[in-house]
Order: structure tokens, then sequence, then C-alpha cells
């Protein structure tokens, strides 16, 4: 019996900012988990970091950085690809096609290019309002199945798809029509200080979000400083008690314990200890994750090593899908 091909599933990270625990429980650890089931690409996205201002240092060093984290949490280079997006020139490339399937009212309604627009007046570039469309090159170059997501990213793939489809109904079907992932998260985690957003690595303040590489001594002191309510009752509501319901919610990611078995365990407790507590669980898991991350970067030729093998893995997929492309659109190629 001939076994069936595995989906081929998608998912790009920028290099910049630390990764948060809401990164780690939303989307890294179920990256792990996803590799055994599906043909993995997994891109560390240098050329969507940069239409915002990046110090090229800290970028460099941002992406090795990422890597080795992604190593370090168990995503494994044997059984996926783990590749920088900017090693693989067939995303540039198909993007500039793709830019010809793609309206500017379309662009400019994207939230994304909205909220950047707002935060960077300064720097309203065109690579920020051409932003979906490298993203659509980046899922579509890999014939892409699934692109797992947060509610907040759907319309990158609602474009992707849109671009797909009405470059098959030009030159006959050449693209997967990718779908949308949403995934099964036990816990959504939420700003420390503000319960009503979701934690995220580029926020503000960052004493409201807890950061991968955040030692012990900081984990427990942004947790002690995490907003609560007046009732002094741990249960989780989350509509009235939007801040204790994040803190259970993180303890319960991080513990592996259901909302109701934390809830009893700290039935009666006062929010001191509750916050000490759920500090501590985090802390003690994201130390041998640090540990990891930390000897692994330090072994450069094998990070390289990794990323070498990544490129080439990336780009004969990649190429593969450019070139009937090129041929449907009649470029002369030799």
């Amino acid at each position: 019996m001939v076994e069936e091909a595995k989906k081929i599933l998608y998912s790009a990270v920028q290099p910049t900012n630390n990764l948060t625990i809401g990164n780690y429980v939303g989307a890294i650890r179920n990256f792990v988990a996803l590799q055994n089931d599906y043909d993995c690409f997994f891109a560390i996205a240098n050329m969507h970091a940069i239409t915002v201002r990046q110090n090229p240092a800290e970028l460099r060093q941002r992406t090795l950085s990422l890597l080795a984290l992604y190593l370090a949490c168990g995503i494994n280079p044997e059984k996926c690809v783990i590749y920088v997006q900017s090693h693989v020139p067939a995303h540039a490339e198909l993007c500039w096609t793709l830019n010809t399937f793609t309206y500017v009212g379309e662009m400019e309604r994207m939230t994304q290019f909205k909220d950047k627009s707002a935060r960077h007046a300064d720097n309203i570039n065109m690579g920020l309002m051409d932003y979906p469309v490298l993203m659509a090159a980046d899922i579509l170059l890999y014939q892409t199945d699934y692109v797992p997501v947060g509610l907040d990213q759907r319309q990158h793939v609602e474009i992707a798809r849109d671009i797909a489809q009405r470059f098959n109904n030009v030159y006959s079907p050449t693209f997967k029509v990718p779908e949308a992932m949403f995934m099964k998260v036990g816990a959504k985690i939420n700003d420390l200080l503000d319960p009503s957003k979701k934690m995220s690595k580029s926020s503000e303040n960052v004493n409201g979000s807890v950061f991968l590489s955040d030692d012990k001594d900081t984990v427990i002191r942004k947790f002690k400083r995490a907003v609560t309510d007046s009732e002094a009752c741990i249960r989780y509501d989350s509509e009235n008690k939007r801040g204790v319901s994040n803190l259970l919610s993180v303890y319960s990611a991080f513990t592996g314990k259901s909302l109701e078995e934390a809830e009893r365990e700290f039935a009666g407790k006062g929010y001191g200890d509750f916050k000490l507590a759920v500090g501590e669980a985090v802390a003690e898991k994201l130390a041998p994750i640090q540990k990891k991350q930390a000897e692994l970067f330090a072994d450069k030729e094998y990070l390289n090593a990794v990323l070498r093998s990544g490129a080439e893995r990336a780009a004969k997929a990649a190429n593969r899908t450019l070139a009937k492309v090129y041929k449907k659109i009649g470029f002369y190629q030799i």
C-alpha cells in the first residue's frame, strides 16, 4: 500500500523582539506536535522584518537566536524544513509576480498596514503595504495546505487565497489554495497589566509580557505585578475577572492542569501566593529551554549547517513552483 503524502504546513516568524510565553503556548509548542503529522516549513522571516527599521547586528543575532530557540523547544530539523527567508530568492521573485494580481485597494484595507502605519508614521514604506503579498508568496511557493494562525492573522491567509484563485483562474490551476488552521490552544495568554489584550512581543510596556528569555527573577517580578481585582477569589470568569482568569490560563498551560484543578488548588488562598505559584511554574518550564538555547546558540557551526540544509530543501520546493509560474505567464527561460 502506498503511504499517503502528508499535508504541507507553513509558518513564518519574524526574528524581531523576544518571543513571549504566549507565542510559546499558542505557536511553538503546537509546532512540535504538528511536525509529526505534517510536512512542515518553518521560515525565519527576516525579509518581513525590515518593513520596520532594524539594527543590522541585532537582526543577525536574533535570526540565529530564533533558530536556536526553535531547536531548543523540540522542533526537529530532520523532520521539518527550517530556513531563513532571505536564503531563498524565490520568495522575492514570486512576490513581484503576485503583485500584478493584487489590487492597491486590497492592500490599503489590510488591518496590519493601517496599524503599522499609525505606529510608524515616519516610515510608511511600500514594503509595509506589500507585506501581505510577500506573505502570500511565502505560503504559495510551497503548495501549502495549512497555515497555522491566530484570529488576528486570518486576513493574511484570506488575501493569499484570493491571489491564488485569481492566478489559477487566469492561467489554470497552479497554486494550491491554502486554508487557515486555527490552533486549538488550551489557553489564550493575555497581557499581565492589561488582560483585555493579548500578550505581545512588541508591547510598549515590557512588564505586561513575559519573554522566553526572561530569567526566573524577572518572571516572578512580572507575575507579582500582574493585574487581578479586589474580590480576592480565585476563579475563572473571563468576562468579570480577566486578570485572575488570565493567570489561571497561564498556570493551566504551564502545568498541564485543567482550569478546574487550578481553581481547587488555590481555593481559599490569597492573590500573592497565587501569582507567585504561577510565576514559579512558568520559570520552571522556561529554564531547560533557555539552557538548551544557550548551548545551541554557542554552536554557530551547527546552526549554520541546519540553515544551509534548510535553505537547500526549501529552495528545491520553491523553485519548482516558481518555474511553473514563470512558464505560465510567458517568461522566456533558458
